[in-house]
């Protein structure tokens, strides 16, 4: 015996590193006909671990304080040795993280991955994303320039728009009567401490339930339904290290080309990943010609201003944008399709789809854009297809013709 096996032998006394190993990797079967979609998942943990490095050396130079945050930033770009570089790699993660995460997300849509048994891999996916869009919110104020603070002013306004309580509970968040020193230190405390844990430990129950019941597949068949008779190993499973792992790293090397191109030529893209008005201190007295949050939340931002006030309240907009989310938590129950993968879903399916993801975009696209009644009329219409998309799913799906579903893995 090796004097490695020794140590190995030794840990495994005490810890389950080896039956670890093997129950998440080496003898963790999936199936053997994972395409391009199934690359998302392990991009957007690598992106976490991106943003987790990232911000750790951020916080050395960063003072969360009303009167020098934004010299801090500056500090880093300018003198920090390679600060640029390390600021640069969090602002273009940050908007990286929620490319990846919504194409995973169309990705479930398209194959069923949140159908029986993977409800709760859905649930803790969709948690995720809220506690994601939280972190992302809380750090969009920490560089303090113009729209950071009025686009925090008006979010957290929001809250006042909640009858009885809304006043309070907007005080509650700011910690003050405005957007100020004391909002900036809980935010800045919230994003680098208590919003990581909550990730990390939504991230590792999500892992666990997924290797519990096993990942899907483009077909939607259930591989563990026709195993080896002696081995008891899926017949159409294959181990995910090696293969799998390998496979993820060429993804992770296309991902990086994009991500570096990004940062290092286009950092800003346009506006979309960093503002021109972030690049200005913050003015309470001065506020920008038009407020939109970044481009990851206009979706919602549109369903919002898309909602007329009620007596002179914004709180059905934010009711509606409030169940723009809750709603995808019942999507494993609201689906009544007789198969998973859109591969084998009828027509009508496919076009509410589609019709969702116009939708979805186009909210995104107006949620940047100053009110005018022409892109107000187009938001109500995209707001329509969205929720219609969710509110009739038990309807068209059950009555979509569906082609037969295979007994095996097409490959």
């Amino acid at each position: 015996m090796s004097a490695l096996q020794k140590v190995m032998g030794w840990v495994d006394d005490r810890f389950p590193l080896t039956a670890t190993y093997k129950a998440h990797l080496s003898e963790y079967y999936a199936p053997k006909n994972f395409n391009f979609w199934y690359f998302f998942g392990s991009l957007a943990l690598l992106v976490l671990v991106l943003q987790i490095v990232t911000g750790i050396f951020l916080t050395m130079n960063y003072k969360p304080d009303a009167e020098l945050a934004f010299l801090s930033v500056e500090y880093i770009m300018r003198d920090v040795e390679w600060g640029w570089l390390i600021r640069y790699m969090h602002s273009t993660g940050a908007s990286m993280f929620f490319v990846v995460v919504y194409l995973h997300m169309f990705r479930g849509l398209m194959y069923g991955s949140y159908r029986k048994p993977r409800e709760l891999i859905w649930i803790f996916g969709v948690l995720i994303y809220l506690a994601l869009m939280a972190e992302a919110f809380l750090g969009y104020l920490l560089p303090w320039g113009q729209m950071s603070f009025w686009g925090a002013q008006v979010i957290v306004n929001l809250f006042a728009a909640v009858p009885f309580i809304g006043e309070d509970l907007s005080i509650w968040i700011r910690g003050d009567y405005v957007i100020s020193d004391a909002t900036l230190n809980r935010f800045f405390a919230f994003h680098v401490i208590a919003l990581p844990l909550v990730l990390i430990a939504l991230v590792a129950v999500h892992l666990v339930a997924l290797h519990e019941v096993g990942s899907n597949n483009p077909d939607g068949v259930e591989i563990k339904k026709h195993k080896d008779p002696v081995t008891h190993i899926p017949l159409d499973g294959i181990p995910f290290h090696p293969y799998y792992t390998v496979k993820d790293i060429v993804g992770v090397i296309v991902f990086l080309m994009v991500f570096s191109a990004i940062m290092f030529f286009a950092p800003e893209m346009g506006g979309y990943f960093l503002e021109a008005n972030n690049f200005v201190p913050a003015d309470p007295l001065q506020t920008p010609l038009h407020i939109a949050p970044l481009w990851y939340f206009t979706p919602f931002y549109a369903i919002l201003r898309a909602v007329p006030p009620l007596f002179g309240s914004q709180f059905p907009g934010v009711v509606a944008m409030g169940m723009s989310i809750v709603l995808m938590f019942f999507l494993p129950w609201l689906d009544r399709g007789k198969v998973k993968s859109i591969r084998y879903r009828g027509p009508i399916y496919k076009i509410m789809l589609a019709l969702f993801i116009v939708s979805f975009v186009g909210l995104g696209y107006l949620g940047l854009l100053p009110v005018t009644p022409v892109a107000t009329i187009l938001a109500q219409i995209f707001s329509v297809i969205y929720f219609l998309f969710f509110l009739l799913m038990p309807w068209y799906t059950s009555i979509d013709k569906t082609k037969p579903e295979p007994e095996r893995v097409t490959g």
